[in-house]
C-alpha cells in the first residue's frame, strides 16, 4: 500500500445499534475501492472485517477491525466497531483513535438505543459524524421517519443529504438535497439523471432550507445574500458544508443499500470531502521530562509520537498492536521510546491492517493508523516516543466489568494454560478481568454481560483448547460477634515421651472494627503464660479468623484478650498453645452470639427518565435502599442506592430488559451490614452442606 500524507487520510469509525449493518457497509466500501472482488456477506462468514472464528459462528462482530480503503487519492481507514452492548469496549477504542464517525442506521428498525449511545460517545470524543441510513431497498422503510426521530433527539444540527426515490414501493433513486436532482439507479450502483418527481418537492424544500440555513451562517456575506433570496452554488454549499460538519454545527444524514451497493460510493465521497483530515484535528500530550504541554495535533513535522490504541493477540495471526501516529513520520525499523514502560523498542515492520491481514508498509505519517507486531511489551493505552521528546499521551476511558462469573478448569492439569491464555485475553480486551479471590478460595471472571463471558469461555475452548466450567459466585460474607465471651480452653494431650500441654483463658468481643480480622491483646500477670508463647497464641488466632466456626467465612471485628492460662515446664510448647488458642476461639466465638455481615455495595444507575419507576420497584424487590435521584440533563435519571451484592447477580441482563438496553449501571463495595436471618440461615446451610461435601 502507498504512503499517504496526513491531509490525504480519513480516520472514520462506525458505530450504531447491533445488526444494523455496519460490516456489510464495510465491505461494500472494501469492494467498491477494489481491495476485494466478491463482495462477502455475514451469514456466509466471508467478510474481510469478522474474520474472528467467534465472529463467524455467530454473526456479528465482536471485537473492531481496521479496514484501510483507498477513494480519490484519499486513504480512508475503516474502523468497523461491534454494536451489541457487551463488546462496548471495542467500540471505546476505536472511537478514541478516530477522527470522525459514521453513526449506521438500520432503516428497518430505525433509531435505536445502540443509535443513541453512538451519538453519546461521539459526543464525549467531540468527533464529527454523519448518519447513514441502510436497508432503504426494503419496501417498509420510511427514511422520512429516521430522520424525524433524529430531529427530535437532537434538533436542528439534523441535516438530511439526500431523499429516496421511490416507484411501487420499490427504492429506484435518489434526490441529491445539495445539488438539487434526481437520480435514478440503472443495474444496482450505476445512475442517471432523473426529474425530481411532485410529491417530493414538500420535503425537498424543507430539508433543502435546512441546509441553506447552515450555509448561511458560516459568514456575514452568505447571510445577506441568503437574505436577499440569492442562490449558492453546489460549490459554495459543500465547502459550508464541509466547515460546519467539521465543527459538530451540522450532522448529515445519508442513505443507501450496501448489499446492492447503492449510496456507498456517495457516502464515501462525502467521507473523503466533508469529514476532516487529521491535521485539522487537535491532540496534545505532556512531555514526561520537563511537563510541559506538547500540541501534536498530527504535524509530520513534530518529533515522533504514537499511541497504542488496540491490541490483537491471536494464536494463528499472533500479537499486533494497533497504533496511531500522534505527530512526526514512523519508519520501518525506527528505534522509539516506550514512555509508559521507560524502555527503549525496536519497531522492526510496519503494517497496515486489512482486516486480519498485515500490510507492509515503509512509514506512517502523523495521524495514519498502523500496526506493529510482536512486541510483548507493548499494551494498549502505551504512548511510543523519541527518549528525547518522551511526550505521554492519556489512556483512552474504557468501561468498567460488573458482571462476574466463577470458573473452574474442568481438567484441573489445564489451569496454568487457562491461566496464560486469559492472561493474553486480557491484553486484547480491556473490558474483562480475571480476580482471584483467595477469601472464598475462588477465581472470578468478570465481563461486560453475559454474552461476553459466553464469548471468552468459547475462544478458551475453541482458540486455546481447554475448557472451564462457570457458576454462580461465592458472595464474600464475613462472620462476626455482637456480645462477650470468656472461654478457658486446655489442650493436653500424653503419649509417651513428651506430651503436649497449652492452657489459655481469653475473652471476646467485638472489636468496631470490621476492616480487621482481629485484635489481639494479652494482659497476662504474674506469667501464667510465659511471653514466648504470646507469638503461638496469636498465630492460632491468625489461623482461626481465615474460616469462621459459623459457615467457614473469614472472620471480621473480633477483639481477643489472653488474660490467663498456666503450662507446664516439659510439655508445654508453641503448637500446644497454638491448638488451645484455636478451641478457644471455636467455642468463644459461637458463643458470643455470633452472626454473618453482608457486603452492601453502592449502585449508581442511570435509565431514561421513563423507565426510573420500574428501576425503583426492582430494586426493592432486591432489599435494596434507594438514597436518590439526580436527573442529569439528556432525559437520564441517575438512581443511587445501597444494594446487598448477594442481590446483584445477572443485574446486567436484568436492567437491559427493563430498560431496552439504554440503562447502565456502576457499583463500589460500601461496607458490611449484619444478614437478615432468612439470608443468614440458608447461607449457614448452604455452606455446612458443601463443607461435609468436601467442596469448600
Amino acid at each position: 500500500m502507498d504512503v499517504f500524507r496526513t491531509d490525504r487520510i480519513r480516520n472514520v469509525v462506525l458505530l450504531g445499534h447491533g445488526g444494523a449493518g455496519k460490516t456489510t457497509l464495510t465491505e461494500a466500501m472494501a469492494y467498491l475501492s477494489g481491495i476485494t472482488n466478491r463482495l462477502g456477506k455475514v451469514t456466509d462468514g466471508n467478510t474481510i472485517s469478522d474474520y474472528d472464528k467467534e465472529e463467524i459462528k455467530r454473526k456479528f462482530s465482536i471485537s473492531t477491525s481496521t479496514v484501510p480503503v483507498v477513494w480519490d487519492k484519499v486513504k480512508v481507514n475503516i474502523l468497523d466497531t461491534p454494536g451489541f452492548f457487551d463488546f462496548v469496549g471495542e467500540a471505546e477504542e476505536a472511537v478514541a483513535a478516530a477522527d470522525a464517525a459514521v453513526i449506521v442506521i438500520s432503516g428497518k428498525s430505525g433509531v435505536q438505543v445502540g443509535t443513541q449511545k453512538s451519538w453519546e460517545l461521539c459526543e464525549k470524543y467531540r468527533l464529527p459524524r454523519m448518519f447513514f441510513v441502510t436497508e432503504m431497498d426494503m419496501d417498509d422503510v420510511s427514511y422520512r421517519q429516521v430522520v424525524e426521530d433524529l430531529t427530535e433527539l437532537y434538533g436542528k444540527r439534523i441535516a438530511p443529504l439526500h431523499m429516496p426515490l421511490r416507484e411501487d414501493g420499490k427504492f429506484v433513486g435518489y434526490i441529491n438535497i445539495v445539488k438539487n436532482k434526481g437520480r435514478r439507479y440503472i443495474e444496482k450502483d450505476k445512475k442517471e439523471e432523473c426529474e425530481i418527481p411532485e410529491y417530493s418537492k414538500e420535503y425537498l424544500e424543507k430539508y433543502r432550507e435546512i441546509l441553506l440555513e447552515a450555509v448561511a451562517e458560516t459568514s456575514e456575506e452568505f447571510m445577506d445574500r441568503y437574505f436577499a433570496g440569492e442562490e449558492f452554488s453546489v460549490t459554495e454549499i459543500s465547502a459550508a458544508l464541509s466547515m460546519c460538519v467539521g465543527d459538530g454545527s451540522l450532522v448529515p444524514v445519508c442513505m443507501g443499500s450496501p448489499v446492492n451497493l447503492q449510496g456507498v460510493k456517495i457516502l464515501l465521497d462525502d467521507i473523503c470531502g466533508y469529514f476532516p483530515s487529521p491535521n485539522l484535528r487537535e491532540r496534545a500530550g505532556i512531555v514526561k521530562s520537563t511537563s510541559e504541554i506538547f500540541e501534536a495535533d498530527y504535524d509530520f513535522t513534530m518529533p515522533k509520537s504514537a499511541q497504542v490504541f488496540k491490541t490483537i493477540v491471536d494464536p494463528f495471526i499472533g500479537k499486533y498492536s494497533l497504533l496511531k501516529v500522534c505527530s512526526g513520520v514512523i519508519k520501518s525499523g525506527d528505534t522509539l521510546y516506550n514512555v509508559e514502560r521507560e524502555e527503549e523498542l525496536k519497531i522492526g515492520k510496519l503494517y497496515v491492517m486489512e482486516g486480519s491481514k498485515p500490510i507492509e508498509v515503509p512509514e506512517l505519517h502523523a495521524g495514519d493508523i498502523g500496526a506493529v507486531a510482536k512486541i510483548n511489551e507493548l499494551r494498549t493505552g502505551d504512548t511510543l516516543a523519541t527518549k528525547a521528546v518522551p511526550v505521554f499521551y492519556g489512556k483512552p476511558e474504557i468501561s468498567t466489568p460488573y458482571t462476574c462469573k466463577r470458573y473452574k478448569a474442568v481438567n484441573k492439569a489445564d489451569m496454568d494454560k487457562i491461566s496464560q491464555a486469559l492472561s493474553k485475553m486480557c491484553q486484547e480486551d480491556l473490558t474483562m478481568k480475571v480476580v482471584n479471590d483467595s477469601a472464598n478460595r475462588q477465581t472470578l471472571l468478570y465481563g461486560m454481560g453475559d454474552q461476553h463471558i459466553d464469548v471468552i469461555v468459547s475462544k478458551l475452548q475453541e482458540q486455546y483448547k481447554v475448557n472451564v466450567e462457570l457458576s454462580k459466585p461465592k458472595v464474600a460474607f464475613r462472620e462476626t460477634i455482637r456480645k462477650k465471651s470468656d472461654i478457658d480452653k486446655k489442650y493436653k494431650k500424653q503419649s509417651g515421651g513428651h506430651g503436649q500441654y497449652g492452657h489459655v483463658k481469653m475473652t471476646f468481643e467485638p472489636s468496631g472494627d470490621l476492616d480487621t480480622p482481629y485484635v489481639f491483646e494479652q494482659i497476662v500477670v504474674g506469667g501464667a503464660v510465659p511471653k514466648n508463647y504470646f507469638p503461638a497464641v496469636e498465630k492460632g488466632l491468625q489461623e482461626s479468623v481465615v474460616s469462621g466456626p459459623l459457615a467457614a467465612y473469614p472472620v471480621a471485628g473480633v477483639k481477643a484478650v489472653l488474660y490467663d492460662g498456666s503450662y507446664h515446664p516439659v510439655d508445654s510448647s508453641e503448637m500446644a498453645f497454638k491448638t488451645a488458642t484455636k478451641m478457644a476461639f471455636k467455642d468463644g466465638f459461637l458463643a458470643a452470639s455470633p452472626v454473618l455481615l453482608e457486603p452492601i455495595v453502592n449502585m449508581q444507575i442511570r435509565v431514561p427518565d421513563k423507565f426510573t419507576g420500574d428501576v425503583m420497584g426492582d430494586l426493592n424487590k432486591r432489599r435494596g435502599r434507594v438514597l436518590g435521584m439526580n436527573p442529569d440533563k439528556q432525559g437520564y435519571t441517575i438512581v443511587e442506592a445501597d444494594v446487598p451484592e448477594l442481590e446483584i447477580y445477572g443485574y446486567a441482563t436484568i436492567l437491559r430488559s427493563m430498560t431496552g438496553g439504554a440503562g447502565d449501571f456502576s457499583y463500589t463495595f460500601a461496607r458490611y451490614e449484619q444478614a437478615p436471618g432468612d439470608v443468614q440461615e440458608r447461607e449457614i446451610e448452604a455452606r455446612a452442606s458443601k463443607v461435609d461435601k468436601g467442596e469448600e
